[in-house]
Protein backbone atom coordinates (compact mmCIF):
# COMPACT_ATOMS: atom_id res chain seq x y z
CA UNK A 1 0.00 0.00 0.00
CA UNK A 2 0.85 3.55 -0.78
CA UNK A 3 0.03 5.55 2.49
CA UNK A 4 0.29 8.98 2.94
CA UNK A 5 0.23 10.41 6.68
CA UNK A 6 -0.24 13.29 8.07
CA UNK A 7 0.76 14.18 11.95
CA UNK A 8 -0.44 17.63 13.60
CA UNK A 9 1.08 19.66 15.63
CA UNK A 10 -0.92 18.60 18.44
CA UNK A 11 0.28 15.38 18.82
CA UNK A 12 3.94 16.29 17.97
CA UNK A 13 4.03 18.86 20.35
CA UNK A 14 2.33 19.54 23.84
CA UNK A 15 0.46 22.25 24.70
CA UNK A 16 3.46 24.06 25.69
CA UNK A 17 4.90 23.75 22.23
CA UNK A 18 7.63 21.32 24.10
CA UNK A 19 7.90 17.69 21.81
CA UNK A 20 5.55 14.80 23.15
CA UNK A 21 8.62 12.13 23.20
CA UNK A 22 6.17 9.26 23.66
CA UNK A 23 3.87 9.81 20.34
CA UNK A 24 6.74 10.92 18.28
CA UNK A 25 8.77 7.82 19.38
CA UNK A 26 5.63 5.70 18.97
CA UNK A 27 4.57 7.08 15.41
CA UNK A 28 8.19 6.59 13.98
CA UNK A 29 8.10 2.76 15.36
CA UNK A 30 4.79 2.20 13.50
CA UNK A 31 5.65 3.70 10.46
CA UNK A 32 9.10 2.02 10.10
CA UNK A 33 7.47 -1.40 11.04
CA UNK A 34 4.78 -0.35 8.16
CA UNK A 35 7.98 -0.05 6.02
CA UNK A 36 9.27 -3.46 6.93
CA UNK A 37 6.25 -5.23 5.97
CA UNK A 38 6.61 -3.24 2.31
CA UNK A 39 4.31 -0.34 2.53
CA UNK A 40 5.46 2.80 0.97
CA UNK A 41 5.01 5.67 3.48
CA UNK A 42 4.93 9.58 3.16
CA UNK A 43 4.73 11.44 6.14
CA UNK A 44 3.19 14.89 6.16
CA UNK A 45 4.40 16.79 9.58
CA UNK A 46 3.25 19.57 10.75
CA UNK A 47 5.21 21.05 13.99
CA UNK A 48 8.03 23.68 12.77
CA UNK A 49 6.84 26.52 13.75
CA UNK A 50 5.40 25.10 17.30
CA UNK A 51 8.87 23.45 17.86
CA UNK A 52 10.53 26.53 17.05
CA UNK A 53 8.28 28.65 19.60
CA UNK A 54 9.52 26.53 22.35
CA UNK A 55 13.25 26.59 20.58
CA UNK A 56 13.25 30.02 21.04
CA UNK A 57 11.99 30.48 24.06
CA UNK A 58 8.61 32.51 22.90
CA UNK A 59 5.75 32.49 25.45
CA UNK A 60 3.13 31.93 22.78
CA UNK A 61 2.64 30.93 18.67
CA UNK A 62 3.85 34.74 16.81
CA UNK A 63 1.27 36.42 14.99
CA UNK A 64 3.43 38.55 12.54
CA UNK A 65 4.43 36.72 9.75
CA UNK A 66 8.87 37.59 10.13
CA UNK A 67 8.45 35.68 13.94
CA UNK A 68 6.09 32.89 12.47
CA UNK A 69 8.72 32.19 9.38
CA UNK A 70 11.77 32.35 11.90
CA UNK A 71 9.78 30.40 14.15
CA UNK A 72 9.78 27.71 11.39
CA UNK A 73 13.20 28.07 9.80
CA UNK A 74 14.20 27.22 13.87
CA UNK A 75 11.83 24.64 14.39
CA UNK A 76 12.26 22.52 11.02
CA UNK A 77 15.80 21.86 11.65
CA UNK A 78 14.79 20.72 15.13
CA UNK A 79 11.77 18.36 13.45
CA UNK A 80 14.30 17.10 11.04
CA UNK A 81 16.58 16.00 13.41
CA UNK A 82 14.29 14.02 15.45
CA UNK A 83 12.63 12.27 12.69
CA UNK A 84 16.44 11.66 11.32
CA UNK A 85 17.04 10.26 14.87
CA UNK A 86 14.19 8.28 15.56
CA UNK A 87 13.89 6.29 12.05
CA UNK A 88 17.70 5.92 12.03
CA UNK A 89 17.25 3.90 15.23
CA UNK A 90 15.12 1.51 12.51
CA UNK A 91 17.92 1.78 9.74
CA UNK A 92 15.27 4.19 7.84
CA UNK A 93 16.27 6.96 5.76
CA UNK A 94 14.18 9.93 5.61
CA UNK A 95 13.87 12.84 2.90
CA UNK A 96 12.92 16.47 4.05
CA UNK A 97 10.55 18.19 1.32
CA UNK A 98 9.31 21.60 2.25
CA UNK A 99 6.59 22.97 -0.44
CA UNK A 100 4.86 26.25 -1.46
CA UNK A 101 1.35 26.37 -2.87
CA UNK A 102 3.59 27.58 -6.28
CA UNK A 103 5.36 24.05 -6.72
CA UNK A 104 2.16 22.66 -6.85
CA UNK A 105 0.22 24.99 -9.15
CA UNK A 106 2.80 25.53 -11.74
CA UNK A 107 2.62 22.36 -14.11
CA UNK A 108 6.51 22.34 -14.69
CA UNK A 109 7.14 22.65 -11.12
CA UNK A 110 4.59 19.66 -10.28
CA UNK A 111 5.96 17.39 -12.40
CA UNK A 112 9.43 18.21 -10.89
CA UNK A 113 7.63 17.48 -7.99
CA UNK A 114 6.32 14.18 -8.78
CA UNK A 115 9.25 13.11 -10.07
CA UNK A 116 11.56 13.44 -6.78
CA UNK A 117 8.21 11.63 -5.15
CA UNK A 118 8.63 8.70 -6.97
CA UNK A 119 12.42 8.39 -6.84
CA UNK A 120 12.62 8.77 -3.29
CA UNK A 121 10.20 5.65 -2.72
CA UNK A 122 11.72 4.09 -5.23
CA UNK A 123 15.06 4.56 -3.24
CA UNK A 124 13.01 3.42 -0.18
CA UNK A 125 12.90 6.45 1.74
CA UNK A 126 10.20 8.04 4.07
CA UNK A 127 9.65 11.44 2.47
CA UNK A 128 8.96 14.35 5.37
CA UNK A 129 6.70 16.98 3.95
CA UNK A 130 6.09 20.29 4.82
CA UNK A 131 4.81 23.52 3.80
CA UNK A 132 7.87 26.01 3.68
CA UNK A 133 6.79 28.13 6.13
CA UNK A 134 9.75 30.21 5.79
CA UNK A 135 8.64 31.46 2.20
CA UNK A 136 4.79 30.97 1.90
CA UNK A 137 3.40 34.26 2.44
CA UNK A 138 0.14 36.05 0.52
CA UNK A 139 2.67 36.91 -2.22
CA UNK A 140 4.17 33.28 -2.59
CA UNK A 141 1.28 31.09 -2.80
CA UNK A 142 0.70 29.54 -0.18
CA UNK A 143 -1.21 25.63 1.01
CA UNK A 144 -2.43 27.17 3.82
CA UNK A 145 -2.09 24.05 6.07
CA UNK A 146 -0.72 20.31 6.44
CA UNK A 147 -4.58 18.91 5.90
CA UNK A 148 -5.05 20.20 2.64
CA UNK A 149 -1.10 19.82 1.58
CA UNK A 150 -1.38 16.34 2.71
CA UNK A 151 -4.16 16.11 0.21
CA UNK A 152 -2.64 17.59 -2.44
CA UNK A 153 0.55 15.30 -2.18
CA UNK A 154 -1.74 12.69 -1.57
CA UNK A 155 -3.18 13.12 -5.32
CA UNK A 156 0.06 13.48 -6.71
CA UNK A 157 1.72 9.92 -5.60
CA UNK A 158 -1.21 8.31 -6.68
CA UNK A 159 -1.99 7.03 -2.47
CA UNK A 160 -4.01 4.55 -1.40
CA UNK A 161 -5.01 5.87 1.72
CA UNK A 162 -4.46 9.13 3.65
CA UNK A 163 -4.82 9.21 7.67
CA UNK A 164 -4.77 12.31 9.35
CA UNK A 165 -3.54 12.03 12.67
CA UNK A 166 -5.15 14.75 14.83
CA UNK A 167 -6.38 15.63 18.38
CA UNK A 168 -9.88 14.13 18.16
CA UNK A 169 -10.96 10.55 17.37
CA UNK A 170 -12.88 11.64 13.88
CA UNK A 171 -15.61 13.28 12.79
CA UNK A 172 -18.90 13.29 15.37
CA UNK A 173 -21.78 14.12 14.95
CA UNK A 174 -21.67 16.83 16.75
CA UNK A 175 -18.37 18.34 18.73
CA UNK A 176 -17.65 15.96 21.67
CA UNK A 177 -16.25 18.41 23.34
CA UNK A 178 -19.61 20.70 23.68
CA UNK A 179 -21.97 17.61 23.45
CA UNK A 180 -21.94 14.44 25.52
CA UNK A 181 -24.44 12.71 23.03
CA UNK A 182 -22.34 13.00 20.41
CA UNK A 183 -20.95 9.90 18.46
CA UNK A 184 -18.64 8.63 16.32
CA UNK A 185 -19.25 8.65 12.70
CA UNK A 186 -17.61 5.35 11.74
CA UNK A 187 -18.04 5.69 7.87
CA UNK A 188 -18.75 8.07 5.42
CA UNK A 189 -19.55 6.75 1.91
CA UNK A 190 -20.76 10.46 0.64
CA UNK A 191 -19.99 13.50 1.59
CA UNK A 192 -23.01 15.66 1.03
CA UNK A 193 -24.33 19.09 2.51
CA UNK A 194 -25.08 17.66 6.00
CA UNK A 195 -21.16 16.14 6.39
CA UNK A 196 -20.10 19.78 5.37
CA UNK A 197 -21.94 21.13 8.43
CA UNK A 198 -20.68 19.12 10.79
CA UNK A 199 -17.01 20.75 10.46
CA UNK A 200 -15.51 23.30 13.19
CA UNK A 201 -13.47 26.04 13.14
CA UNK A 202 -9.49 26.26 13.90
CA UNK A 203 -7.91 23.81 15.30
CA UNK A 204 -5.63 23.66 18.32
CA UNK A 205 -3.21 27.12 19.82
CA UNK A 206 -0.07 25.97 17.97
CA UNK A 207 -2.18 24.17 15.26
CA UNK A 208 -4.29 25.72 12.04
CA UNK A 209 -5.96 22.98 11.00
CA UNK A 210 -9.81 22.13 11.66
CA UNK A 211 -12.64 19.95 11.05
CA UNK A 212 -13.80 22.05 7.69
CA UNK A 213 -9.69 21.07 6.22
CA UNK A 214 -10.54 18.13 6.85
CA UNK A 215 -13.60 17.33 5.32
CA UNK A 216 -12.21 19.54 2.47
CA UNK A 217 -9.11 17.63 2.25
CA UNK A 218 -11.50 14.20 1.91
CA UNK A 219 -13.60 15.66 -0.74
CA UNK A 220 -9.93 16.22 -3.09
CA UNK A 221 -9.10 12.73 -2.03
CA UNK A 222 -12.19 10.57 -2.49
CA UNK A 223 -12.82 12.05 -6.03
CA UNK A 224 -9.94 11.07 -6.66
CA UNK A 225 -10.58 7.33 -5.53
CA UNK A 226 -8.80 7.68 -2.42
CA UNK A 227 -9.78 6.50 1.25
CA UNK A 228 -9.00 8.99 3.68
CA UNK A 229 -9.10 8.51 7.56
CA UNK A 230 -9.57 10.93 10.33
CA UNK A 231 -7.75 9.29 14.07
CA UNK A 232 -6.67 10.20 16.69
CA UNK A 233 -2.68 10.63 16.46
CA UNK A 234 -2.23 9.80 20.41
CA UNK A 235 -2.50 6.58 19.51
CA UNK A 236 -0.13 6.00 16.28
CA UNK A 237 -0.69 2.15 16.19
CA UNK A 238 -4.12 2.73 14.87
CA UNK A 239 -2.01 2.75 11.87
CA UNK A 240 -1.79 -0.83 11.37
CA UNK A 241 -5.65 -1.24 11.70
CA UNK A 242 -5.95 1.48 8.83
CA UNK A 243 -3.78 -0.73 6.50
CA UNK A 244 -5.87 -3.50 7.33
CA UNK A 245 -9.52 -2.41 6.56
CA UNK A 246 -10.40 -2.25 9.96
CA UNK A 247 -12.56 0.43 11.70
CA UNK A 248 -11.11 3.36 12.78
CA UNK A 249 -11.45 6.65 13.31
CA UNK A 250 -13.60 7.88 10.24
CA UNK A 251 -12.97 6.52 7.25
CA UNK A 252 -14.17 8.16 3.99
CA UNK A 253 -14.73 5.75 1.29
CA UNK A 254 -13.24 7.05 -2.21
CA UNK A 255 -15.17 6.94 -5.42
Amino acid sequence: MRLVVKVGTSTLTHPNGKLNIRHVEQLCKVIADLKNAGNEVLLVSSGAIGMGVSKLGLKSRPSDMPTKQAAAAVGQCELMYVYDKLFGEYNHTVAQILITGDDIENAGRRKHLEDTFFRLLELGTIPVINENDTLATDEILSVGDNDTLASMVSVIVRADLLVLLSDIDGLYTADPRKDSSARLIPVVDNIDGNIIKLAGGAGSELGTGGMATKISAAIRCTKEGIDMIIANGAYPELLYGAVEGADVGTRFKGK
